[in-house]
Formats: structure tokens, C-alpha cells, sequence
């Protein structure tokens, strides 16, 4: 079995990486790093939200080539069943499944108005009218999964491919000081306190690199 690797991009910026990266710890995938330039044209393209599609992170394992998050989250689902990244019920994992997509296809707006950028605090952000319904869309995702099944994560005491996909809006909605209602709050903070989450930050917080264009004061 050959050793795995998983290329990411800056974790300062890169929320598709996060993902890629939170799914493979979900799945107890032991995996190298490797590091893809700022320096690329494409990658810089991709942080920028500049590209059509994006190739990063790309988890190589076993022979397969794999990008796109939800495709990764799929092949650790079936190479690695017993870390139950899905949940059991067939109901509730098509939810889970929905609402993973949603994020991944959607959501446009909040991504173009709050970037993501762990090192940025912005007290008191002026939200653009534009990334409200998507704010409130999230926060009524979160109220729902909440309400059905009890917590702290968004299919209950198990943290799955749901809550590796929404936790860079976590990040994102404490860089930019957005208000939530409690539920939605307390759900946010759950994810703050994900040791993985945790690590990525820290190790985020050491890069040297920066990208002026990410770095405005709004």
C-alpha cells in the first residue's frame, strides 16, 4: 500500500483545501503534505475564486488521483467505511449528502464577500447585502441539523463529511464578527474547538505567504 499525499494550497486562504484536509483526518487517513505554490498562477486563481474549477487539494492513494472535496469525501467513504463519514440511516445521509453539495455548489456571493483568511479580524464587518441570504441559508441549515439530531454537530455527536464541509464558514463567520443566533453560534464555536480545525489554524496562523488581494482591510 503506497504512502498517501495530499496537496493543498495556502491554509491561511484555502478553504477547499480545509475541507480536503479535515476529511482525510475524519477518515484516519494517514497522509503526507504537499505544499502547492502561491507563486502558481492557477493556485493563485483558485484562492481568488478566478477558476472555473478547482484542483486542489488533490489526495493521491493507492494509485487513485482524486480532487474535488466531495469526490475525496466519497472515495475515503468507501476505502475507509468504518470511520462512518456519512451517517447510518439511509435518510439521513442523503440530508447529509444534500446539504454537503449545497455547500460545495453554492453560496457564491459569501465567498466573494467574506474570503477566507484566518489570520484577518474584522470587528463589526459591514456585511454585503448580497451575502445575507446566503448567511441566513447556512444559519437555517444549521438550526434544522441542530433540531433533528440534538448536536453538537450537524448529525449529532459524530462529526461527518458535513461539518468538514461547513467549517470554513465557521472561520469565516468569526474573521468577519458575524452575528449569529444562538443555535447557529453555539454550532460555530463546536467547530472552532475541533482539535483538527485547531492544528490547521495554528500551522495557518505560522505561513510567511500572503496575498495582498485577500489582505484588504474591507
Amino acid at each position: 500500500m503506497s504512502a498517501a499525499i495530499l496537496t493543498v494550497s495556502s491554509k491561511n486562504y484555502s478553504s477547499w483545501a480545509l475541507r480536503g484536509w479535515l476529511l482525510c483526518k475524519l477518515a484516519g487517513l494517514e497522509f503526507t503534505e504537499r505544499k502547492a505554490s502561491l507563486d502558481d498562477p492557477g493556485m493563485r486563481a483558485e484562492l481568488l475564486l478566478l477558476s472555473p474549477s478547482f484542483l486542489i487539494p488533490m489526495l493521491e492513494h493507492n494509485g487513485a488521483k482524486v480532487w474535488d472535496t466531495l469526490a475525496i469525501a466519497e472515495y475515503l467513504n468507501e476505502v475507509f467505511p468504518k470511520a462512518e463519514l456519512y451517517p447510518d440511516d439511509i435518510v439521513v445521509r442523503a440530508h447529509c449528502r444534500s446539504i454537503s453539495g449545497e455547500m460545495h455548489s453554492g453560496f457564491s456571493n459569501l465567498r466573494s464577500a467574506l474570503p477566507m483568511n484566518l489570520k484577518g479580524r474584522f470587528p463589526k464587518f459591514r456585511i454585503w447585502a448580497g451575502a445575507t441570504p446566503d448567511i441566513e441559508r447556512i444559519a437555517e441549515i444549521w438550526q434544522g441539523c441542530i433540531k433533528s439530531y440534538g448536536g453538537p454537530y450537524l448529525f449529532g455527536k459524530k462529526l461527518t463529511v458535513a461539518d468538514a464541509m461547513y467549517a470554513p464558514v465557521c472561520t469565516r463567520f468569526k474573521t468577519y464578527d458575524v452575528k449569529l443566533d444562538p443555535v447557529s453560534g453555539a454550532y460555530r464555536d463546536a467547530i472552532l474547538a475541533w482539535s483538527a480545525l485547531q492544528q490547521w489554524t495554528k500551522e495557518a496562523l505560522d505561513e510567511p505567504e500572503e496575498m495582498e488581494e485577500l489582505d484588504v482591510e474591507f
